[in-house]
């Protein structure tokens, strides 16, 4: 256990591991908390996440680079993907991403100055009824236009929100869902990082 680490981040991990038989099969969520630690999966949490699952740095590097919701480099407080697969790109996905592009002065791939917006398109987010489909650190939002991608790119940049909700940005932004949203959500993602509390990468917000 890497004693640099916080005390929590120390408590999930070890509960994250006592779930798996083999240790090494722990090694995606696992790369979520180190991810929480410093900020992006660094090559330092990747040696960490080797040492505790008994893996080789390359070999956990091979699960990192394979999947991308692992930034393998600094990102923005608010990383906002664009779905282009085709769905979305038949509803106008293309115009989206421009939108937001033009709005936040950044091209995809690519972070604002101040460290505040990530911009980057993604193949696929799983809501192609609700097409075109963006999310802001993995929260939902469907259906979304260019003007309402604009307003989204500003009240990012001017309300900072410290946790990001997908039922609230659907609200403000949102066309049509793919299907009616269920209950209220009581926690999103306050990092670059998909919400989940067991990870530690949820919080709760009074709204």
């Amino acid at each position: 256990m890497n004693n640099n680490w916080s005390h929590e981040n120390q408590r999930r991990t070890r509960e994250v591991l006592g779930r798996y038989p083999e240790k090494r099969s722990a090694v995606m969520p696992l790369l979520y908390i180190a991810a929480l630690h410093y900020g992006y999966v660094s090559n330092d949490a990747m040696r960490d996440v080797a040492a505790l699952t008994g893996l080789t740095p390359v070999q956990v590097q091979s699960v990192a680079s394979f999947y991308t919701m692992y930034f393998r480099e600094p990102v923005g407080k608010y990383v906002v993907s664009v779905c282009t697969s085709i769905s979305c790109y038949l509803r106008g996905a293309d115009d989206v991403l421009a939108a937001i592009e033009d709005e936040a002065g950044v091209l995809d791939g690519e972070t604002t100055p101040d460290g505040l917006i990530t911009v980057e398109h993604v193949e696929c987010s799983g809501a192609c009824g609700g097409a075109p489909a963006v999310s802001v650190n993995w929260e939902l939002i469907e259906g979304l236009e260019p003007d309402k991608a604009r307003d989204l790119i500003t009240w990012l940049r001017e309300a900072k929100p410290e946790v990001v909700f997908g039922d609230e940005m659907q609200l403000l932004f949102g066309g049509r869902p793919s299907f009616d949203w269920g209950p209220k959500e009581i926690e999103g993602a306050f990092a670059p990082l998909p919400a989940f509390a067991p990870y530690g990468t949820a919080r709760g917000e009074k709204r």
